[in-house]
C-alpha cells in the first residue's frame, strides 16, 4: 500500500509542480490539452488507505494503477 511519501515521489517523477506548501503540499500538472490537474498531499509518512488512495489515483492523478506503480 503506497504511503504519502510514495505519492510525493510519484508526483515529482511524473512532472508535477509543487505550487503551495502549508500543512499540506499542493501539486499541479498541466496536460497537453490545457487541462490542469491538482492534488493535495499530506506531509505525513504513513500509508494512504484503500478508498482514499483509489480516489486520488483515479480522480486527481488520472492514471492507471500500472502507470502509478511503474513511476514509483
Amino acid at each position: 500500500m503506497p504511503s504519502w511519501r510514495d505519492l510525493r515521489r510519484f508526483l515529482e517523477g511524473d512532472g508535477w509542480t509543487l505550487y503551495r506548501e502549508t500543512d499540506h503540499l499542493y501539486y499541479r500538472k498541466v496536460l497537453g490539452d490545457g487541462t490542469i490537474l491538482r492534488t493535495k498531499v499530506s506531509k505525513a509518512s504513513g500509508e494512504i488507505h484503500g478508498h482514499l488512495r483509489e480516489e486520488i489515483r483515479r480522480r486527481q492523478l488520472r492514471v492507471s494503477q500500472e502507470y502509478f506503480n511503474r513511476k514509483l
